[in-house]
């Protein structure tokens, strides 16, 4: 296979793996809303959960965006032992990328301008949904040492909105910890609005590490298999009685993601949260 070829084969397998990023429920994710569905009691809570379900299995079979806000593409890259990656090889992605966000399409957000100009907005609206650069790649090792394989996550603006990156001085104590982010999911949960949600979170020695590893509970995440703790967040959250969209009900949360990294010999955990909405993980990976 010719370079040329090589690289072109990788554009076409990023952007199809964006697309579905962003237009399809995985399996774990489509039988947790089923299960949601049997287990909510509030009948307008209910139907919500089973349009959601339905809007998902349409987008799937066409292709389009789950959501109007089709979201700002976040990339991982696994790497095994025995592998590698070339700059020309990440060109290619990022080329798939840009490709991915015009064949979804993806909504056009990206601002033009300077530094500043894009904080104000002065700099207008670039209106090719590909101007939207993709958020710095995050690069994690593989168990698996002949592995090279992508995420991406298209992440929308209204759980970035509710999310919380902060201190918790934990007291030597693991339910100081999980009250917390119980109090912090439950604000953000009710917030947010497009619930029921999936909590991602990560728990490490700095804000980067904490946000990093709250984009790995994402990328590595199962809705069908769920630790002690996760359960036990889910749980407590869905106590609040929120419900789909808000209207009240039994299932605010339908899973809870939670990735814990190295601790330091101090008072303090950083503890990333982000309320996935009712969308979202908007995930898919390929392997490179």
């Amino acid at each position: 296979m010719t370079q040329s070829t090589e690289y072109a084969r990788l554009v076409e397998q990023v952007c199809d793996t964006l697309v579905r990023a962003g237009s399809t429920f995985s399996e774990d994710k489509i039988r947790a809303y089923e299960r949601a569905i049997e287990a909510e009691r509030n009948p307008r809570a209910r139907w919500v959960l089973e349009t959601i379900l339905e809007n998902a299995r349409v987008a799937a079979r066409d292709r389009s965006p789950l959501c109007d806000d089709t979201g700002i593409p976040h990339l991982l890259l696994e790497i095994g032992a025995e592998r590698s990656i070339s700059g020309a090889a990440l060109e290619a992605v990022r080329q798939g990328v840009r490709e991915g966000l015009q064949a979804l399409p993806g909504r056009p957000m990206a601002i033009m301008g300077d530094d500043w100009q894009r904080i104000d907005q002065s700099g207008g609206l670039d209106p090719d949904p590909a101007g939207l650069d993709p958020a710095p790649l995050l690069i994690c090792p593989s168990p698996d040492p002949h592995r090279l394989r992508l995420h991406i996550l298209m992440f929308g603006g209204g759980p970035a909105i509710r999310g919380k990156t902060y201190r918790v001085f934990h007291r030597h104590s693991q339910a100081v910890v999980k009250d917390e982010i119980v109090k912090w999911a439950t604000e953000a949960v009710e917030q947010l609005g497009c619930s029921p949600c999936t909590l991602t979170i990560g728990i490490g020695r700095s804000h980067y590490e904490a946000a990093s590893l709250m984009l790995q509970a994402q990328a590595f995440g199962n809705h069908d298999v769920q630790s002690e703790a996760e359960q036990e967040i889910t749980r407590r959250v869905n106590k609040s009685n929120i419900g789909a969209l808000g209207l009240r009900g039994d299932v605010s949360v339908l899973s809870t993601f939670l990735r814990i990294g190295p601790q330091r010999a101090s008072g303090v955990r950083v503890v990333c949260l982000r309320p996935s909405c009712c969308f979202e993980p908007r995930h898919a990976w390929t392997e490179l």
